[in-house]
């Protein structure tokens, strides 16, 4: 069947890629760079496997700027389009996925589906389904992991489809079709209960980061060992040894606009744990500013802005409200990031060379450490216990 893909970012990209190994898929988007490098089977992304399936494997996948293209005679419209969280209006814009469904209701046909992919806030489907008059319109919560989207996809923790219509049935097998797992834990609710389990979910692993950063600031002020408390706790199966590892505070694209967007959703409702994750975020980024400033450092080198290890995504990465904190303090501030190719990044010099980098830098601060920086270990500031993310 022909499958339509709206967006080209980790969640879309990656589902293209799944799907169409066994039926056609056209992706849309808008930015012409990336439509270009996937047509040349190419990613514009850094992720191992998605790099791996395109260059490797036979895949009946295209890509389009053109939406007309896209969508008409499509089965299935997956919109994959961002909903960044809006600090005005206090809640996800949601008004790329709005526009993808006007223009897949005008050009699909009547007999499509239409699956929402992008992150939502609760009882979002079900106003949109009220507004359009249509019961097509689903939501299938996504849960990958940035770098390594598609291997999530291969290998889904679970499938999650917010509706019990046939139709939903028949996306779920479609992505169990294309995955290399086959005990895949399967489950249909109502839409408003899937988008809850996306942020619940999210709003928990946040939780986690949270905990073990807190523990590690009162380690760090108490003098303490925050590897030998950590591990003694971790060693208890009921807690477990992951998400566990401190951290200059959660960020990447999705835990910090989900858990406000969930503080949102509970407005009405009480509660002290959910919006103690989001003040405990900034509270633990404010402690390593204070860190840093105690050192009374001459010129701060922050090593990589990247959030994670093998990533080439830098969005909402813990370090940028450290940089614009110690650029408010006056601090001088250069940047190693391998994957900027200009020389300033918020007019702070960035060096691609480590070498200069490590010589110039008086204290270095890495959210997360690497061998590279092993000669110079006693300029480095970072809270990464366990060299892995």
């Amino acid at each position: 069947m022909k499958i339509a893909v709206a967006g080209i970012g980790y969640v879309g990209l990656s589902l293209s890629i799944l799907l169409s190994q066994k039926h056609q898929v056209i992706a849309y988007d808008i930015q012409p760079d990336k439509v270009n490098l996937l047509n040349q089977f190419k990613s514009p992304i850094k992720d191992t496997y998605i790099e791996k399936y395109l260059s490797e494997k036979k895949l009946n996948l295209t890509a389009t700027t053109n939406y007309e293209e896209a969508f008409k005679g499509a089965s299935f419209i997956i919109i994959a389009t961002p909903t960044n969280y809006d600090e005005i209006i206090n809640r996800f814009d949601t008004t790329s996925v709005e526009q993808t469904i006007e223009k897949a209701l005008a050009m699909a046909p009547k007999n499509s589906t239409i699956i929402i992919k992008s992150t939502v806030p609760v009882g979002y489907t079900k106003s949109i389904q009220q507004k359009y008059h249509t019961k097509r319109i689903i939501f299938s919560p996504e849960f990958l992991r940035e770098g390594k989207a598609l291997y999530d996809n291969l290998y889904p923790s679970r499938i999650i489809v917010g509706s019990k219509a046939p139709t939903a049935h028949q996306f779920a097998n479609l992505l169990l079709e294309g995955s290399l797992k086959s005990d895949v834990n399967i489950q249909f609710t109502n839409s408003t209960e899937a988008e809850a389990i996306k942020l619940f979910a999210n709003t928990y692993l946040a939780m986690r980061i949270a905990y073990f950063n807190e523990l590690d600031t009162y380690a760090e002020i108490k003098n303490l060992n925050p590897r030998e408390i950590i591990d003694g706790i971790c060693a208890d199966p009921r807690i477990g040894n992951h998400y566990n590892n401190p951290s200059f505070g959660y960020g990447g694209y999705c835990l910090p606009k989900d858990t406000k967007q969930l503080l949102v959703n509970f407005s009405n409702v009480p509660n002290n744990i959910i919006s103690a994750i989001v003040s405990a975020n900034v509270s633990r980024k404010q402690h390593i500013i204070n860190m840093i400033l105690r050192r009374h450092p001459q010129t701060v080198g922050i090593y990589r802005l990247t959030m994670k290890s093998n990533s080439d995504n830098f969005r909402f990465s813990a370090i940028h409200d450290i940089i614009k904190s110690l650029q408010d303090s006056n601090i001088d501030l250069i940047i190693y990031e391998p994957t900027i190719n200009s020389g300033f990044f918020e007019n702070i010099p960035v060096i691609n060379d480590l070498s200069t980098f490590k010589t110039k830098a008086n204290l270095i601060v890495a959210n997360r450490t690497s061998d590279e920086l092993s000669d110079v270990k006693s300029k480095v500031y970072t809270r990464d216990l366990f060299s892995r993310d």
